[in-house]
């Protein structure tokens, strides 16, 4: 797990305004990153000889839609938004490995003494990020997801309720290790991979060491995700663009895009808008199910971050999870994230027993 103080979200918060500067200037997206002086210090890749990749091309997912799995679903062309748009490309956050968040107890007055129960009906698609916390087990339990994941290949302290899968991540080039691929396997039938190549301040890797890397992941016979690119999924030429071209070329196996998308617009017609076109124009270049693993409403584009009001954000989750949820091509998102304090301000639960109105609302999406 890429652990460290630093790596909580509220500390890359209010590190972001310098990293993203040029990126607003250029395309209206949002980005940044973490104090270079304290970033993690992860394991050096290890150093086993590669072998012979399996003869596994890029590939499309065909088939009649699952009712059981939606990662098996079939893709479909995408329909544009009817939503007015403000920007071409989504809104950015950057993100971060496994973080580690203090926790912050509500007052007397507002403590539950049990878990808010979770809704009826739950899509297979609904996941969220976790890190741990106390009472994470319960307050994943209470949140209604059906999956989570971590930043890592492990559950990092939370293990999973009944009902609830745990999805497996190698985060970075010191994350591909025997260890690590043998814990990912054992974990479940599918593997996310890079976190945010594109930016120094996470897994900062080149397309070139992430295509020679990629041979371990697919050796550990999982499904696998693309490495998560921080913004620019559906650009020519982009970092994720030259990753699936380079796959196709060396005969390695991509399963799902995996997408992270920030927004910066607090109206929620338009917020919902802007992300269906990203995941439209991302789906329309490869052809291949969409895993969004983190999204939220936080704005950078006046150079510190700004956040919506909590009935702002839980009205953009009702109707991003609601688009979601009717978008055949997409078929599993992740709330960024579970956690809530002063800082992590688009949490769902402040404790155990205890969710914000974002929790609620997403206790609620189907």
């Amino acid at each position: 797990m890429e652990n460290s103080l630093i790596n909580r979200p509220w500390a890359r918060l209010a590190l972001t305004a310098a990293a993203v500067t040029s990126v607003l200037l250029g395309g209206g997206l949002l980005g940044g990153g973490l104090l270079a002086a304290a970033r993690p210090t992860e394991p050096a890749p290890a150093a086993t000889t590669l072998g012979a990749a399996p003869p596994f091309e890029v590939r499309e997912v065909p088939g009649p839609v699952s009712t059981t799995d939606p990662t098996d679903a079939p893709a479909e062309t995408p329909v544009a938004t009817a939503s007015p748009t403000t920007s071409a490309s989504p809104s950015r956050l950057p993100t971060t490995a496994a973080p580690v968040p203090r926790t912050v107890a509500p007052p007397p007055s507002v403590r539950r003494s049990d878990p808010p129960p979770a809704p009826r009906f739950t899509s297979a698609k609904k996941g969220v990020a976790a890190w741990r916390f106390d009472g994470a087990e319960k307050a994943l339990a209470a949140s209604g997801a059906k999956w989570y994941y971590t930043w890592s290949s492990g559950h990092e302290g939370i293990a999973p309720p009944a009902g609830v899968e745990f999805v497996p991540m190698i985060w970075g080039p010191g994350s591909v290790t025997d260890k690590a691929l043998a814990e990912a396997r054992r974990s479940g039938p599918y593997l996310l991979g890079f976190n945010e190549p594109d930016l120094a301040e996470q897994s900062n890797m080149s397309v070139e060491q992430a295509l020679d890397l990629w041979p371990r992941l697919m050796a550990t016979g999982s499904r696998l995700g693309s490495p998560a690119v921080a913004w620019g999924g559906a650009d020519p030429g982009g970092w994720l663009d030259r990753f699936m071209s380079g796959a196709k070329a060396r005969g390695h196996r991509v399963d799902f895009i995996a997408l992270h998308w920030y927004g910066g617009d607090f109206v929620t017609e338009r917020a919902v808008g802007q992300l269906q076109r990203y995941l439209a124009d991302v789906y329309a270049r490869y052809r291949l199910p969409i895993w969004l693993t983190e999204f939220a409403l936080i704005d950078f584009a006046g150079g510190q971050a700004r956040f919506p009001t909590q009935a702002q954000q839980a009205a953009f989750l009702t109707g991003a999870t609601k688009m979601l949820g009717d978008t055949s091509y997409v078929h599993r998102y992740a709330w960024f994230g579970l956690p809530a304090t002063d800082r992590d301000r688009t949490g769902l639960f402040r404790s155990a027993t205890d969710p914000t109105v974002v929790g609620r609302a997403f206790q609620a999406a189907g």
